[in-house]
């Protein structure tokens, strides 16, 4: 006589779906945007006004061309300062921002973007669709991102 199972046929249309906490959830879309024209000095009023420390650099057709952060315009002052020299309106953040710029994917899960954070040392990720700036990430939309799932799901 064979056993037979006690634990009967199992509904598998209503197992629990994982759902993944994505970058597109939390990444900001409303950004400051600097182009490589603009002086240094705008964006460092910007900077301050914002409250932020950096932000991307897109073209005419909002496509990702750099990134420039408080430091880019930290290491000029230093420069300019250290060799006596006045500001200048041909500083532009064309000359002073990152052009080499790593970007994440907007459906990359959040804690897979914050290991990204970890590794490279970095304190924002612009996110691009089809070459276009649709939104960035900042460390702090991830620390955002784990406060919402601890309350909701860790123990």
């Amino acid at each position: 006589m064979a056993i037979k199972s006690f634990q009967g046929k199992r509904d598998t249309s209503k197992e629990k779906e994982k759902s993944e906490i994505l970058v597109s959830d939390y990444m900001t879309t409303k950004l400051i945007v600097f182009k490589a024209e603009d002086s240094l000095d705008h964006v460092i009023n910007q900077l301050i006004t914002y409250k932020i420390s950096g932000g991307p650099v897109v073209n005419d057709k909002n496509e990702l061309i750099g990134i420039i952060s408080e430091t880019d315009c930290i290491k000029h002052i230093s420069e300019s300062k250290y060799y006596n020299m006045p500001s200048d309106i041909n500083n532009t953040v064309g000359k002073y921002m990152v052009k080499d710029v790593d970007t994440i994917d907007k459906n990359m899960n959040i804690f897979d973007a914050a290991f990204k954070f970890i590794s490279s040392h970095r304190r924002r990720f612009p996110v691009v669709e089809n070459g276009k700036l649709i939104g960035q990430l900042s460390q702090k939309d991830v620390l955002k991102a784990a406060i919402k799932v601890q309350g909701s799901t860790w123990k």
